[in-house]
């Protein structure tokens, strides 16, 4: 299921931040890498699932002794 295509709205739900941070994030050049399906400031986005979490396991900071 590491297909399925993430609305803004969704993916940040799945990373626990709003919408409004992702677009931050992409103006940035930061955060998990999107798919914009059409052009111009509008343009409708859509993050791969799989990327998501990639994403996210790529920040995992371990603790302890580990570290």
């Amino acid at each position: 299921m590491g297909s399925e295509k993430l609305t803004p709205a969704q993916a940040g739900q799945l990373m626990g931040v709003s919408p409004q941070t992702l677009a931050n994030w992409r103006w940035q050049g930061i955060g998990p890498a999107y798919i914009k399906l059409t052009p111009g400031r509008g343009g409708r986005i859509r993050y791969n699932r799989a990327a998501v979490e990639a994403w996210m396991c790529s920040r995992t900071v371990e603790t302890g002794a580990a570290a």
